[in-house]
């Protein structure tokens, strides 16, 4: 069985409204220190905590950034923040799966499952683990490759109370967002979030 490649730090039935979470950069955001040969990258403390950040800072990822392999778009991906609603999380560790890995979804071709998968990348591929867990997964490379990066942990920077609430666990330690799941369970995400754009903006921020 082939390895994935890991990289370190780095439910509703209607539809949901489109435009509610998406990935945004910031001037201000932690230094990154990969280690051997892109497998594995854990970046440095984030000296600079969320609440110095203005909005005005805050800027969109464009679709181009996410249409790129998913080994490159990965250690990319670290530091950059997750937002929906009053939830902001900071990435701090993602996982590349690309259509040649035993454990890439994209492998057996479309399904109605994977077909958000191939689409182009800086979608969302959301799908249910084990009947329980929601996993967020951001395409990536050009439609019709079938890759994409798993979103395996975050750190809250804002909507602390929110994710707590969401998690069933008040604590603020790392526990909180250790885990595809619970980054998952924090933002409220279900299924119909698959093949949400990740970079279309709005207005509340």
């Amino acid at each position: 069985m082939k390895r994935t490649r890991r990289f370190k730090r780095v439910a509703a039935k209607s539809k949901p409204k489109p435009v509610l979470i998406r990935i945004d950069d910031a001037e201000t955001r932690p230094s990154q220190r990969f280690e051997s040969a892109a497998v594995r990258a854990k970046p440095e403390p984030n000296p600079s905590p969320f609440s110095v950040l203005s909005a005005h800072k805050m800027t969109i990822l464009p679709s181009s950034f996410f249409q790129i392999d998913a080994l490159d778009l990965a250690p990319r991906l670290l530091g950059k923040f997750l937002r929906r609603d009053d939830v902001v999380l900071q990435i701090t560790e993602v996982e590349a799966y690309r259509p040649n890995d035993s454990a890439c979804h994209g492998r057996f071709g479309i399904t109605a499952r994977t077909a958000p998968v191939f689409g182009a990348g800086g979608h969302a591929y959301v799908y249910l683990c084990y009947g329980l867990h929601i996993m967020l997964n951001v395409v990536a490379d050009k439609e019709g490759v079938g890759a994409a990066v798993l979103i395996r942990s975050c750190a809250p920077i804002s909507g602390l109370e929110s994710i707590q609430q969401r998690r069933g666990q008040k604590t603020d330690k790392p526990v909180l967002l250790t885990g595809p799941g619970k980054v998952g369970q924090a933002l409220g995400l279900s299924t119909e979030w698959s093949n949400h754009p990740l970079y279309t903006p709005d207005e509340w921020f």
